[in-house]
């Protein structure tokens, strides 16, 4: 496995600017040669390592469909440099550099390493040039009991619309030629009696066809196999399998605000015929050798290939040819056999010890702020804290941001049940979360039916914040119950995302809560808070204002002190600030997950600033921000990365963590994720990234340590509350 992952192309500072930045999206393809780097890992086991693998391609999707449809866009707009000084066709350029490296290093290891570890277990990939007389007697048979009925071949005509290739869908192509004899005659692709047509592999069917003893094959095998069956009086010539990712970088009218949903339909539905943007395909399809139903290995399809592209309007640049399975199908290989031994044993979720079953949450609330840590600690008190409120006679109303969410979210069943119970609930749903519309849409409609006020986001920006607050009547009045988050309501991702969450009945912060909603819910104006910083308001001011308050009180005897962990760093005006402390002394660590334009390292200007990534199990996705202010240390958790995104365009919060023993806490979170030399990767000046081992000292991975605290808490609680019972009287003897 590589320790050092070295840029394609360092995006260094154009000539004519005064600060160095590397390029955004080129970092992020960095971060996912960091993720390749975990799935490249000869001691994991191998559904660990395809789980990597799999995420690499996902992301890959990702980045095409926003941010390379992005990049096209402004390079047809003839738009200038970026902050790192480069164009956006050398932008292109240097991307598809990077996305070909990867993913041919992904293949490799597949192929060459991860396929055969699962064969060596009992779970065999069995591919159509090694399919015995047995198996293809007994997948055939299959195709035409339970595939061959579900498809639709869709022909490719010349002079007439093409058929929808919607994005991300698999499809298989055939390039056909007319048997001699034939009535019927086609359109030809090259005038020599061939022509083309493309199948959609259905969704309703699995992709892994089992047999018996641990072996698999895939349905887009079967299909290039056996899709002659679909073409009476043609021969197969040539096939070849192939996915399309299409522009999704385009927003909602926000001008219609009478039919918001329809709108941002309406998106959904562009999304599967805008421009296309990149076409995958496998290489070495399958080339008929003679008989009408079977195929062997081949060579690929050029022709097909070309006659694609020419259809998508795609050069040869968008073109990325793969040796081995389109989007890698790890949740059926995982789900065809229970295969446990090849992954690694689960992590244990540990209970919080701060929060008791046996007493009312708005109690304990009340008595002090609770902190809780996912996904080390469960999710269960924020489930909890809108489920008592649900079910609480007390509670007179409930006010949620929801930014995303599961697709059976017991938050959302407890808002509806609230709702149903005369409770007045207000729901923020987020309808411009990134490909998360159409789920966001289906749930806000059922809590609507229930009776919630549902509020769909905001013109021109986005509500990213997450919080929520719960009004309760109680002998001295209303009290209101504060819980704010970095992370999202989502009761699945919490087991698999790094958060951290702050539950608090403090006035000053509950009062500024009761103003947010207002604010997005009505027609208030944006006033300044107690507690809460938000953006785009105040977070940017106010973070460049804190950076410049360190830079003012660093002394070479007590040099300022900036800790910050983010999923990405991208804001110029952030990253100059931050060049400006490190000049004047400031010693600055920087956890970042994603993206950094920042250059750390650089004599003069940024020696003191020192950027690490950790790649694990779990994801990083939590933010966290300190700042020693000449002794009175501060203390922030937020929603918001720095990115102009996040702080210019987005309702987003920043919070204080006030309470000292979770203070302390915090500090210790932060400081050990610099300890990490495991799972930690250092970013130099040049652009590389570099793995940190151990060496000499302790090996210390941050997500265990984190897994080892959980457990101790809990055994701690568990001895402190341990009771002994004393016998007054000898037992009873039985009989």
């Amino acid at each position: 496995m590589e320790n050092t992952i070295r840029p394609a192309s360092i995006a260094g500072p154009a000539a004519n600017q005064p600060l160095p930045y590397f390029n955004r999206d080129l970092s992020w393809l960095d971060f996912n040669g960091r993720v390749l780097g975990e799935g490249l890992r000869k001691d994991l086991p191998p559904l660990d390592r395809l789980k990597f693998l799999s995420i690499v391609s996902s992301n890959f999707d990702e980045f095409f469909m926003v941010r390379v449809a992005a990049m096209k866009r402004a390079m047809r707009a003839g738009a200038g440099p970026d902050p790192s000084g480069l164009l956006p066709q050398e932008q292109i350029r240097a991307a598809a550099e990077k996305v070909r490296d990867i993913t041919g290093r992904q293949y490799r290891c597949l192929r060459e390493e991860i396929f055969p570890a699962l064969a060596q277990n009992g779970l065999e990939l069995v591919r159509p040039d090694a399919y015995s007389l047995e198996d293809m007697d007994y997948l055939e048979a299959f195709f035409l009991r339970e595939v061959y009925p579900v498809l639709t071949p869709l022909r490719l005509k010349t002079g007439e619309a093409a058929p929808a290739i919607g994005s991300l869908s698999l499809h298989a192509a055939f390039l056909l030629s007319a048997d001699p004899e034939p009535a019927g005659t086609g359109e030809t692709a090259d005038n020599q009696n061939e022509c083309i047509s493309i199948v959609q592999i259905p969704a309703v069917v699995d992709r892994i066809v089992p047999f018996p003893k641990g072996r698999w094959a895939l349905l887009d095998d079967m299909l290039l196999t056996w899709g002659s069956y679909l073409f009476p009086g043609y021969r197969v010539r040539e096939s070849m399998l192939f996915k399309v990712s299409r522009d999704a970088d385009f927003s909602v009218d926000e001008q219609r605000d009478e039919d918001f949903i329809e709108a941002m339909e309406e998106v959904l539905y562009r999304r599967e015929s805008s421009r296309a943007v990149r076409m995958v395909y496998a290489e070495g399809g399958l080339t008929v050798t003679g008989s009408a139903t079977g195929s062997g290995a081949g060579d690929g399809s050029q022709r097909l290939r070309d006659a694609l592209a020419s259809l998508l309007k795609l050069g040869p640049e968008d073109l990325y040819g793969v040796e081995g399975p389109l989007d890698l199908p790890l949740a059926e290989i995982v789900s065809a056999r229970d295969f446990e031994r090849l992954r690694a044993p689960p992590r244990k979720v540990y209970p919080s010890p701060r929060f008791s079953a046996d007493i009312s949450l708005w109690e304990q609330i009340s008595q002090a702020d609770m902190m809780l840590h996912l996904p080390y600690q469960a999710f269960d008190p924020v489930v909890r804290f809108f489920q008592e409120a649900a079910a609480d006679p007390a509670v007179i109303s409930i006010k949620t941001a929801l930014y995303r969410t599961s697709g059976d979210s017991p938050i959302v069943r407890a808002l509806e049940e609230a709702a149903l119970k005369g409770k007045h609930v207000t729901a923020v749903v987020e309808l411009k979360a990134r490909f998360d519309e159409e789920r966001n849409i289906s749930w806000a409609r059922n809590l609507e039916r229930a009776g919630v006020i549902v509020i769909y986001g905001l013109a021109r920006v986005k509500v990213h914040a997450k919080i929520s607050l719960v009004l309760r009547r109680e002998q001295g009045g209303i009290k209101r119950y504060v819980h704010l988050s970095t992370g999202n309501y989502n009761d699945r991702t919490a087991k698999l995302y790094d958060d951290i969450g702050l539950f608090t009945a403090r006035e000053d912060i509950a009062f500024d809560a009761g103003l947010l909603f207002n604010m997005i819910t009505g027609y208030s104006v944006i006033r300044s808070m107690r507690q809460l910083v938000i953006a785009p308001a105040a977070l940017k001011e106010g973070l460049l204002a804190m950076i410049h308050r360190e830079l003012s009180r660093s002394t070479p005897e007590n040099p300022g002190r900036i800790m910050a962990k983010m999923n990405a760093l991208a804001d110029p005006e952030v990253i100059g600030a931050l060049y400006r402390a490190s000049q004047a002394g400031v010693r600055i660590d920087l956890c970042i997950r994603g993206i950094c334009m920042l250059v750390p390292g650089l004599p003069g200007r940024s020696e003191h600033i020192r950027v690490t990534s950790i790649v694990d199990q779990y994801l990083e996705h939590s933010r966290i921000y300190y700042f020693a202010n000449g002794g009175a240390e501060e203390f922030y958790l937020s929603s918001a990365d720095w990115m102009p995104r996040n702080l210019e365009r987005r309702i987003e919060l920043m919070f204080p963590v006030l309470q000292e023993d979770l203070r302390a806490e915090l500090r210790d979170v932060l400081e050990a994720y610099f300890r990490d030399n495991c799972q930690a990767w250092v970013l130099g000046s040049d652009g590389c990234w570099t793995r940190r081992t151990p060496g000499a000292d302790a090996p210390f991975s941050v997500q265990e340590y984190f897994l080892s605290q959980a457990a101790a808490q809990i055994e701690s609680s568990w001895k402190s509350g341990m009771e002994f019972i004393v016998r007054r009287s000898p037992p009873e003897e039985k009989p």
